[in-house]
């Protein structure tokens, strides 16, 4: 009988279109849900992301949730997922794509999911990686190891949702730095983040994890744009 007291007080809303969830549905509501532009690219064998990254960085498959679209609904939910704190939205995200990938032999080899870390400024201040939830689904899906202590970020930087596509290609070198190495050598890797672009950000990574003997790299993000 207090569900409706809870609810006048704080009301639970879908994440992406803000309007009043009913007592069925999580996170995002049944229309939403409904109407989020799946790529489905892991099904339908798409290359699309191996094409962001052609001749930059070489992997062995990869896919994207989502197709993002400005002021669209995919955007909502990542907006909300990384700056206001609604981490579910990573957890419902990776359930989702870890239900499907789990069905396809290519990931079913998965060793080691990795998410693309934050500046551990970055982190101090959002207090937590938007990836991580998602990566960690993703990995208990897989039956794979998440590790969050071999890839980091040694370098501070802005936003890339405000930078130019050019800006961010020259400013991505040596971003990150490997550590552990061991951890990862003769290992299939996943290696997740939360929006492709331009790719620099994941091209920055794949270089620094090759430094790692005998490995494959096979990437999925929440969205491509």
């Amino acid at each position: 009988m207090f569900k409706p007291i809870v609810n006048l007080f704080f009301p639970k809303v879908c994440f992406a279109c803000l309007n009043l969830l009913h007592d069925n549905e999580d996170t995002i509501c049944v229309n939403c849900r409904h109407d989020l532009p799946v790529t489905n690219f892991h099904f339908d064998n798409d290359d699309t992301v191996a094409k962001v990254l052609y001749g930059r960085a070489k992997i062995e498959q990869g896919t994207a949730l989502f197709r993002f679209e400005k002021k669209g609904l995919v955007q909502q939910l990542i907006h909300g997922l990384k700056y206001r704190g609604y981490e579910n939205i990573g957890a419902l995200l990776g359930n989702w794509l870890g239900s499907e990938l789990k069905t396809l032999e290519h990931y079913q080899n998965i060793d080691v999911v990795i998410p693309v870390p934050l500046h551990k400024k970055k982190l101090r201040k959002r207090g937590y990686n938007q990836v991580a939830k998602f990566g960690q689904q993703l990995a208990k899906a897989l039956d794979a190891e998440y590790n969050d202590k071999v890839l980091v970020k040694v370098t501070n930087t802005a936003s890339q949702t405000t930078k130019q596509r050019f800006t961010r290609w020259i400013n991505n070198d040596e971003l990150f730095a490997i550590v552990n190495m061991g951890a990862i050598e003769n290992k299939h890797l996943l290696l997740v983040d939360d929006l492709i672009t331009t790719g620099a950000t994941l091209e920055a990574c794949i270089t620094v994890l090759n430094k790692a003997k005998n490995i494959k790299i096979t990437i999925a993000t929440m969205a491509i744009a």
